[in-house]
């Protein structure tokens, strides 16, 4: 096993490390797709690479200078993506913001209404007068 998200056997765990108390920590499963890892980068996460002679290591974190408040808003906003596109992801409930998470659901469905209302296919035409009604 190679991280947390390998012990936990999840795609992703987001939680705040002791050694870092200045940012969240996001971290991937060893062999996660670049896909996941250009979702952490799209909300807007630093992505981390630390090459050793074994394994190459990947995390992202939150950026320096945001609020505690900011941090956990940043990183449980970037749950979303994740878990519409079927990850598995496990986050600390210390750094899990409620607000930031309505709001990204709000979001999310506003931009869904909107999509659907755009593509919603034509009512069907009424049924012509010599067709038969279907009663049970």
């Amino acid at each position: 096993m190679g991280n947390l998200a390998d012990e936990a056997g999840t795609d992703v765990e987001i939680y705040r490390r002791a050694r870092t108390p200045g940012s969240v920590h996001i971290v991937s499963r060893s062999d996660a797709p670049e896909e996941l890892l250009a979702l952490l980068d799209s909300a807007g996460l630093e992505r981390h690479t630390e090459e050793t002679a074994g394994p190459v290591y990947v995390w992202h974190e939150t950026p320096d200078g945001l609020s505690e408040k900011a941090q956990k808003q940043l990183a449980t906003r970037a749950m979303l993506p994740l878990l519409i596109a079927d990850y598995k992801v496990n986050i600390d409930p210390d750094v899990y913001d409620v607000t930031a998470w309505g709001q990204a659901m709000a979001a999310h469905r506003a931009q869904q209404a909107k999509t659907t209302g755009a593509q919603a296919p034509a009512a069907a035409p009424p049924a012509s007068p010599g067709s038969p009604s279907r009663s049970r």
